[in-house]
């Protein structure tokens, strides 16, 4: 009888069925939120260092090079703006970072976690917010975040204690019984959210997190995460609302046809490309990608 050789293991895999904010795999010790009218962000590192590191991250798709080679270093507590108009490589970035895009090339290190080796390891300690919302609709608004923390291996009361702060904190306690079908994209946005955060984690990955959220909880929503980056989490935020990027953001880099074109803070941009210190953001932004926004009038309007 012939032996039947086995293919090698291979630790990276990256495709994920579990919903926003789910990384997927259980995390081994977890932190007690305090009973507060504040969420609580503890056991979190507020030492310095690099949260991430990226080493020629590249992804090729049928012969189109969508990310070239990116190398960039994003220190720990910071509030990281990753920018680019539609098609840049955002996007794809962000699911390579997350596991849910295997490189063609190149590598990443999150939280001293090398992504080839170790993806579990990362899905551990990354939490995600990503555009799209593919809820599990048929739970209730309560039951998703229950499901969400015992994902991550937090004890049933934990799960429950965390969830009870989180939707008294988002606004959500009076919709905690109601199917998520039944939410509005807002309230989806904030459940969302919420499954991100309720492990606890030290890279926050939000893509448009403010879209469809009324402006109450929007600033509810940014002053959470002001006080997260205070704390030594590092969030990675992808939004085209530059106004909200300039007020917000600590750093910024901007990525356009796959490729970095600019990193650092937005006065440091500024000098760099010889604009003056009052110019806004989307002019800054507008000059990196040499967009022609001029355009003629449409022929029939006002016609």
């Amino acid at each position: 009888m012939r032996a039947v050789s086995k293919s090698p293991a291979r630790s990276f895999q990256p495709r994920s069925t579990l919903p926003p904010g789910v990384g997927g795999h259980p995390v081994e010790q977890q932190h007690p939120v305090a009973g507060s009218k504040s969420v609580n962000l503890p056991g979190m590192r507020p030492e310095g260092g690099d949260a991430l590191v990226l080493e020629g991250l590249t992804k090729v798709f049928r012969g189109q090079t969508a990310v070239d080679h990116l190398s960039f270093r994003v220190a720990r507590g910071r509030f990281f703006g990753f920018l680019g108009p539609n098609g840049a490589g955002k996007s794809t970035t962000i699911k390579m970072l997350t596991g849910l895009l295997r490189p063609t090339a190149g590598d990443a290190v999150v939280e001293g976690v090398r992504l080839s080796q170790d993806l579990l390891g990362v899905k551990r300690v990354i939490g995600i917010l990503p555009e799209e919302l593919p809820l599990y609709e048929r739970l209730t608004g309560e039951e998703y975040l229950q499901f969400a923390g015992r994902m991550y291996g937090l004890p049933r009361a934990e799960t429950g204690r965390r969830a009870s702060e989180l939707l008294e904190f988002l606004t959500l306690a009076d919709d905690r019984g109601k199917l998520i079908a039944d939410y509005s994209q807002g309230m989806k946005k904030k459940l969302a959210l919420a499954a991100a955060l309720i492990h606890n984690p030290r890279v926050l990955f939000l893509d448009e997190p403010l879209n469809g959220i009324d402006p109450v909880s929007g600033r509810v929503v940014t002053d959470l995460l002001r006080r997260m980056t205070a704390k030594g989490v590092t969030l990675f935020f992808t939004t085209h609302v530059l106004d909200v990027v300039e007020r917000l953001c600590d750093e910024v880099a901007v990525i356009d046809r796959g490729r970095i074109v600019a990193q650092g803070t937005i006065d440091d941009i500024r000098t760099q490309r010889e604009v003056g210190q009052d110019a806004s953001l989307e002019d800054v932004f507008l000059k990196l990608i040499s967009a022609d926004v001029r355009r003629e009038d449409l022929t029939w309007i006002g016609s």
